[in-house]
């Protein structure tokens, strides 16, 4: 695993000016007003940011070699693969809440525009800790190798945004109307600034994207300790996260041995990362590995889903 910081000063203020550049674009060209996105719009901005992520990559590649540059895609397909299960919890909040398709957008774009924020905080913090701890690698490794095991053997999770403590202590404080007033996170009434319901909706999504850096952002910091492209790599795979979820949002129940695949690379990382004193695992291999197991369990659940979807509940019955 790479030590240093590929990215100088041009580069970090180019990077962020990129970012920028494409938010204003997204946000206020392509999507200045509430709208339902239809599966073909939610794939061309998908591609989008595919290709963007490809060629960004490519440059990673020409500029600072070709370690960097797998390093790169392999922890961009890490984030990319664990940020699945995001869109499982976009997915169960949006329906618990009654969040209308043309309102669904609208809270995403605050959720990305959030997590972009304090995942950038969470690794630039972590990678200062890890420069300082170097020890501290190992504990985030046994933490990964715990996850995954936890993850593999648990059951499915059911996800109740109501049991979000985040949110009900949000609700104990913050003064609500009961319905919702079109695309608005706040009204005024009486002379006083109101929550409505979609704001607690954004409360939710945000609370649970950090639950999910403290799994994702530790794997990717065991692909690589480059500070610059662990952050690149992250924020290039929330930056889709929205499309892809106007993408998958009816097919997710589909991909039921995706958890299976997520828990292996997760205990892989992790073991990674202990054995990195001892055992230097060439990036092109964890590379290999990733694609592997996340290629083979969509293809597992693509083939023989059905059949797990079909005795699902037939399962549950008995227990």
């Amino acid at each position: 695993m790479g030590s240093s910081d590929s990215g100088s000063l041009p580069v970090w203020i180019g990077f962020t000016l990129f970012v920028l550049a494409m938010l204003a674009l997204d946000l206020g060209v392509f999507h200045r007003r509430a709208h339902v996105v239809r599966t073909a719009e939610a794939l061309a901005w998908s591609g989008v940011w595919i290709t963007l992520s490809l060629l960004f990559c490519a440059g990673v590649w020409h500029w600072d070699g070709a370690e960097k540059g797998l390093e790169f895609l392999t922890a961009w397909l890490v984030e990319k693969s664990l940020s699945v299960d995001n869109l499982f919890v976009f997915l169960v909040t949006f329906s618990y809440f009654g969040v209308g398709a043309d309102l669904q957008h609208r809270v995403l774009v605050w959720g990305v525009l959030g997590a972009l924020v304090m995942r950038a905080a969470f690794i630039f913090a972590g990678g200062a800790i890890l420069h300082a701890f170097h020890f501290v690698l190992y504990a985030l490794g046994a933490f990964l190798v715990f996850t995954g095991a936890r993850l593999l053997f648990q059951k499915e999770i059911a996800v109740h945004p109501e049991h979000n403590p985040v949110l009900r202590l949000f609700r104990r404080l913050v003064p609500a109307v009961a319905d919702y007033r079109g695309a608005r996170f706040v009204v005024r009434e009486g002379g006083r600034l109101l929550a409505t319901p979609l704001l607690f909706v954004l409360v939710v999504i945000e609370a649970s994207d950090i639950m999910f850096a403290v799994d994702s952002i530790p794997a990717v910091f065991g692909i690589t300790e480059d500070v610059f492209v662990v952050y690149t790599s992250n924020i290039f795979a929330i930056l889709g996260l929205r499309a892809l979820y106007f993408v998958l949002a009816g097919y997710l129940g589909r991909f039921v041995y995706l958890r299976v695949g997520l828990a292996v690379v997760l205990a892989f990382v992790g073991a990674k990362m202990l054995a990195s004193a001892w055992v230097k695992v060439p990036i092109l291999m964890s590379l290999g590995v990733v694609a592997v197991l996340i290629g083979g369990s969509v293809a597992a659940s693509l083939i023989w889903g059905g059949k797990a979807r079909r005795e699902g509940p037939a399962e549950q019955a008995r227990d």
